[in-house]
């Protein structure tokens, strides 16, 4: 099986080396460069030609969808995961209009990274095994195909003050293992108490959660949320 060639553009040299040895785990992946600025990504994107980029958005010299839509007017066939901290929904909406294949937030986990890489490797195959399409095949190629079977909670209508991409990010900070005080979620996702606390009761509603409340010497009692064991 030809391993899919990926390239990661990412300022941020820590995270790019996160992002490196996660790609080193990934079974048929070959890491074909890194770059750390968008005129760095253009030349090994020309050279390289990989078959998927794991793209940033903030950069000192320029916006990573600025890159995207290049790629896709220039009829690169280069596919882009999108790995941003940008959660304002009008870069969503310019990422999926720009052609990505997946938006991840940051923090990235392996297990988010390895499931798209997957879900990607499982796309190139489909297409590769088509000689002529019928709606069903059209259907299961799409992104949304996936998407929507792998989180039913977005065909649904969420209840006011539950955004989508934020409720993801709570899962993949989740799935760091050990429980959480709504002090620590507020921190980890940068966001308030009280924001954070909304996405962990919603969780414990849904079941994904289990909360427990522990009482110290002095003050109120702090309500601790951790994953259920499957």
């Amino acid at each position: 099986m030809t391993p899919i060639r990926l390239l990661i553009v990412e300022d941020d040299r820590k995270i790019a080396e996160i992002q490196r040895r996660f790609v080193e785990r990934l079974d048929n992946v070959e890491l074909c460069g890194i770059a750390h600025t968008l005129a760095d990504a253009r030349d090994l994107a020309d050279v390289m030609a990989p078959d998927l980029m794991l793209l940033d958005v903030y950069f000192p010299d320029g916006n990573g969808l600025d890159l995207l839509r290049e790629l896709r007017a220039n009829d690169s066939h280069t596919d882009v995961i999108l790995i941003t901290a940008a959660k304002e929904v009008d870069t969503l909406r310019s990422a999926l209009r720009g052609g990505v294949f997946d938006y991840i937030l940051k923090p990235l986990v392996f297990e988010r990274l390895q499931e798209a890489v997957n879900r990607y490797r499982e796309h190139l195959q489909q297409l590769a095994t088509l000689n002529q399409l019928a709606q069903k095949e059209v259907d299961a190629l799409l992104p949304r195909g996936s998407r929507e079977q792998d989180a039913p909670e977005t065909q649904a209508r969420l209840p006011k003050g539950i955004d989508a991409l934020t409720l993801e990010n709570v899962r993949e900070i989740l799935t760091e293992g050990g429980r959480w005080s709504a002090d620590d979620m507020g921190r980890r996702m940068g966001a308030s108490r009280t924001t954070a606390r909304r996405y962990l009761e919603f969780l414990v509603g849904t079941g994904e959660l289990s909360a427990e409340v522990q009482y110290g010497s002095v003050g109120r009692p702090e309500r601790y949320y951790l994953l259920k064991k499957p």
